[in-house]
């Protein structure tokens, strides 16, 4: 059997890079979708599960679509809890974000999930997607795997917040994730990103991350958005929503059929 040749880990270049780009993915779950992304020249798909009806048949067909193309399939889960995580790495998942993580513990149970024996209690099912279906010692998929998954925690409420520096500190963890509507209706001000106390929290997540040495990330709208939050210090950044985009795209070609008319 010819094994597949190795690719970088998204892990390993953000370490090597310090940056890393690609779109959230919340409605086209198709086939062909991940081959269009890896076109466009993007890092990563992330593909969410908190607020979809995305499941995990339809995610390992996603992931599947990722392998070859040097596009690694992120995922959010729809909670932190060993079900969704495990799960969502064995169907072909490089990487998991949290959302509302809110303490060490909560950060240091996504880690044990996440990760098989020493660092954590993930069962082994080796030989199968994550593997990916190649024979081979189970010492080095566990290792290959430890240099592989991606483990992102979102910060996106007040109790996210105030336990912020001891989340960024829990070993394993590598990437901080603003929620940043979540964050402001958890901090009372729904929506209002221009409001001092949603600045002052941006600025507590980015310490909290540049202390430990991790990157923060963030999703973007636009062009405008991916610059101010590229400035403040967030070097993972997704763009979308996928079908925002599609419809911002469509709106203008169908403004400019009407011209025409």
């Amino acid at each position: 059997m010819t094994p597949i040749p190795p690719r970088t880990p998204l892990k390993e270049k953000l370490r090597r890079e310090g940056r890393a780009f690609g779109p959230m993915i919340f409605e086209f779950f198709t086939p062909g979708l991940p081959a269009i992304i890896a076109a466009c020249g993007a890092d990563f798909a992330l593909f969410d599960m908190e607020h979809t009806g995305l499941g995990f048949e339809t995610l390992k067909m996603l992931c599947a679509g990722c392998r070859g193309l040097g596009l690694a399939p992120l995922v959010r889960v729809p909670r932190g809890e060993y079900a969704f995580i495990a799960r969502a790495l064995d169907v072909g998942a490089e990487g998991i974000m949290v959302p509302m993580v809110e303490s060490r513990a909560e950060a240091e149970a996504i880690v044990r999930a996440a990760h098989y024996p020493p660092r954590g209690r993930r069962g082994a099912g080796f030989g199968l997607a994550h593997a990916p279906y190649l024979p081979g010692s189970p010492a080095d998929k566990m290792k290959a795997a430890a240099e592989r998954t991606l483990v992102i925690a979102q910060i996106e409420t007040e109790r996210g917040l105030a336990a912020v520096e001891e989340i960024a500190a829990t070993p394993g963890l590598d990437v901080l994730w603003v929620g940043h509507f979540d964050l402001t209706n958890f901090l009372g001000i729904p929506g209002a990103f221009d409001d001092p106390r949603y600045e002052a929290a941006l600025a507590r997540v980015l310490a909290a991350a540049c202390k430990e040495g991790k990157p923060a990330g963030f999703l973007v709208a636009d062009e405008s958005w991916a610059r101010a939050y590229w400035e403040r210090g967030f070097r993972i950044l997704a763009y979308g929503q996928d079908h925002v985009l599609f419809q911002n795209a469509l709106r203008a070609g169908l403004d400019a059929l009407r011209r025409l008319a």
